[in-house]
């Protein structure tokens, strides 16, 4: 079998188990995957790892390449992109997973002495640790430890050992970093700019129309991009961010829309950080 079809037969078995698979070049770099994001024509970033900039209708860089749609995966210009494609990457987030990658041997015996068994991949410095459940993504939140899940991509690297776990509340405690000259909490007793108010006990309606505002708000911005991206982050916070009705999906729609308005992932975390100390959360 050839190294084209064998890379597409994973990526094709991926999707249908609901895993959704991109392309990567050599140096763990993806492709687009529509014809004006091709060769990045679209003007995103330069080494494609970020989402957007793009033209296009929906963002489709990096982890929102991913894709179960076998179409896709089979026309161009994934066709092309599969002759040229050195590994196979997957969205953790879109299929309900969250990667705890381990970049070495230092952060694999950390793993095994503080996280609970899940399934695990071996790769070539470390392992992938697996958890059933999906999160925000962050770098570094420990020497030689990442969190991939949603908004980011891992390798494919096999289908591991051990059975998958669900999320433990360690791992998601990892992804909120204390900052070392913490500010003393801000109580917020009314609305931030006054456009919402205390949440009202979880409706639903409620808080998908405070996360569409905040996308709205997001989306209009014509100058100023990145404080109007943490001032929204606040705004949300301040109102849901203590009862825990925000979910990683109300989160991932925040980072969705920032990043299509040319934010990286990075400073999408950095903002929901920032925040997060503002208030004391």
């Amino acid at each position: 079998m050839s190294a084209l079809l064998a890379l597409l037969d994973t990526a094709l078995m991926l999707a249908a188990h609901g895993i959704p698979p991109l392309p990567l070049r050599a140096g763990k770099v993806p492709f687009g995957n529509c014809p004006d994001c091709a060769g990045n024509a679209c003007g995103g970033r330069p080494n494609m790892k970020s989402a957007g900039p793009c033209r296009c209708p929906g963002v489709c860089h990096a982890w929102a390449a991913a894709t179960t749609d076998t179409h896709i995966l089979t026309s161009q210009p994934w066709a092309s992109a599969w002759r040229r494609a050195a590994a196979v990457a997957y969205h953790p987030g879109g299929a309900g997973v969250t990667v705890v990658d381990l970049d070495d041997p230092t952060a694999v015996q950390w793993a095994r002495e503080t996280l609970p068994a899940t399934l695990t991949v071996p790769t070539t410095r470390g392992e992938h640790w697996i958890y059933r459940g999906a999160m925000r993504s962050v770098n570094a939140v420990r020497p030689g430890v990442d969190i991939k899940s949603l908004m980011a991509y891992a390798r494919w690297l096999g289908n591991g050992t051990g059975v998958t776990a669900p999320l433990p509340d360690l791992v998601r405690a990892l992804a909120v970093k204390p900052s070392p000259a913490r500010r003393a909490p801000q109580s917020l007793t009314a609305p931030l700019r006054g456009h919402w108010g205390e949440c009202r006990h979880r409706t639903p309606t409620y808080l998908d129309r405070g996360i569409a505002m905040a996308e709205q708000r997001i989306t209009e911005a014509r100058s100023a991009v990145h404080a109007t991206v943490y001032r929204t982050f606040l705004a949300v916070l301040s109102t849901h961010g203590r009862c825990g009705c925000l979910t990683d999906a109300h989160v991932a729609r925040l980072f969705t829309a920032a990043q299509a308005k040319g934010e990286s992932p990075r400073h999408c975390t950095d903002a929901w950080t920032n925040a997060l100390t503002t208030l004391g959360l």
